[in-house]
């Protein structure tokens, strides 16, 4: 797995827009209390359902796995002149 350039913002970003894609499609929204773990496997859960990610292989399901799926999603979403992509 070669790490992506500006992953962390890439999965905070990731986390944002993840975040408005499970409230439209009414399937939850996120606390400020909920930890970043949560977060992140609910997101990831939530792409892999709706079939937008493959999910990962059994034994490989870890946050920085989960973190880089999540970061190559957002980066394939934004727009080719996105600041966190250059």
């Amino acid at each position: 797995m070669k790490k992506l350039k500006n992953e962390a913002e890439l999965v905070r970003e990731a986390l944002k827009i993840g975040a408005v894609y499970a409230k439209k499609r009414g399937v939850g929204e996120f606390e400020s209390t909920d930890s970043a773990h949560d977060k992140i496997t609910y997101l990831y859960r939530l792409l892999v359902h709706d079939k937008l990610i493959q999910p990962l292989a059994k034994g490989q399901v870890n946050d920085p796995n989960m973190k880089h799926k999540l970061a190559l999603w957002i980066s394939r979403q934004l727009p080719e002149d996105h600041p966190l992509l250059k």
